[in-house]
């Protein structure tokens, strides 16, 4: 028996969640290493503030990486776990550095667009499905990130 046996879960009606949860893996693993090379490399008198929270950023998003690729496994996928699939399933693209505060916001403002419509995509795929479990993972995520954006954009005005 599998795991999604036992959820009560149909593992044919699962596929387009685990799919869209692939995706969300590699977007959400470039959206953690451009955020790590943006806290290493951030300069200017914003660089105390936006320091912290570039830290702040990338530790949730290593805690979210986490719980997709374990909600994979879950719902009976394999999650991908190679910078090379992730480079071509990703559309979040690696930076050079960058190290001006406002270009900095810019794209992580740029990339939480992309995460959020992605998050939307899977929450839809998992509601047809009956996955609850996915459904209230991904709301969680959507309200820390509409958060996140939120601020950012006030921090650019």
């Amino acid at each position: 028996m599998k795991t999604v046996d036992y959820l009560q879960l149909d593992s044919k009606s699962t596929e387009r969640t685990v799919d869209g949860l692939q995706k969300l893996l590699a977007n959400l693993q470039l959206y953690y290493t451009n955020l790590r090379g943006f806290h290493w490399n951030v300069k200017g008198v914003e660089f105390f503030v936006l320091h912290a929270k570039l830290e702040e950023f990338y530790d949730d998003t290593a805690e979210k990486v986490d719980e997709v690729a374990e909600r994979i496994l879950m719902l009976g996928g394999v999650p991908a776990h190679n910078y090379t699939e992730y480079l071509k399933t990703s559309s979040i693209k690696e930076t050079a550095i960058v190290n001006n505060t406002k270009e900095i916001v810019k794209n992580v403002l740029d990339s939480l667009k992309v995460l959020i419509g992605l998050e939307r995509g899977v929450i839809e795929a998992a509601s047809e499905s009956n996955d609850e479990v996915t459904v209230s993972l991904l709301s969680d995520f959507l309200a820390d990130q509409e958060k996140n954006v939120w601020m950012l954009t006030a921090f650019l005005s």
